[in-house]
């Protein structure tokens, strides 16, 4: 395989599993009010990406997943329309968006141990993007607290579809890691 054709194979796998992951995204089980959902494994093709390719393409088509999450957050939840300043409106793009999903591509970090290190991976990166959610919820959107602590506030609100997410994805990590399904999706990638 030529090097063109190597490079040409991994851009399509991205790209289709980047397509997956967003048509799974507008799959929502549950809306929360402010933004945030729990889908039907959105966040699972990019995860196999991590386990599939080396860090630069995953990280990089998380990147490309992270920018559409932003413009689907724009265009179908009204992130413009919440009435936020200027500085808010990009902390909300960098810690709601960007960086939370980019995380993703760190997933397969762990993968030598293969469905262990696949799962404690999806774990680690769920938490992370769960991290940004909180903080962002401290500190943008602590205008919309309801409550007297604003991190009780933050926890409750972001758990409440974070924790879902990340139990269900971690789940059909390793059903499909189990069945042998990721592996042999390898090895068809390394060809």
């Amino acid at each position: 395989m030529t090097q063109k054709q190597f490079y040409l194979k991994r851009l399509a796998l991205c790209s289709v599993m980047i397509a997956l992951a967003t048509g799974l995204s507008l799959i929502k089980v549950w809306q929360m009010p402010l933004g945030g959902s729990v889908t039907l494994l959105s966040m699972l093709p990019i995860i196999m990406l991590a386990y599939f390719l080396d860090i630069k393409w995953a990280l990089a088509s998380a990147f490309v997943y992270s920018l559409i999450q932003l413009a689907l957050g724009i265009m179908t939840e009204g992130v413009l329309a919440w009435g936020l300043t200027p500085m808010s409106l990009a902390g909300t793009f960098f810690l709601d968006y960007i960086v939370p999903f980019t995380l993703l591509g760190f997933a397969g970090v762990f993968s030598k141990k293969e469905t262990t290190g696949l799962c404690f991976g999806t774990v680690f990166v769920m938490v992370a993007r769960f991290i940004c959610h909180f903080v962002s919820g401290i500190i943008i959107f602590d205008i919309w607290c309801p409550w007297k602590n604003v991190w009780i506030y933050s926890l409750c609100y972001n758990g409440a579809f974070m924790l879902p997410e990340l139990i269900i994805t971690t789940i059909a990590v390793f059903l499909l890691g189990k069945s042998g399904v990721l592996n042999r999706i390898k090895k068809l990638v390394e060809r």
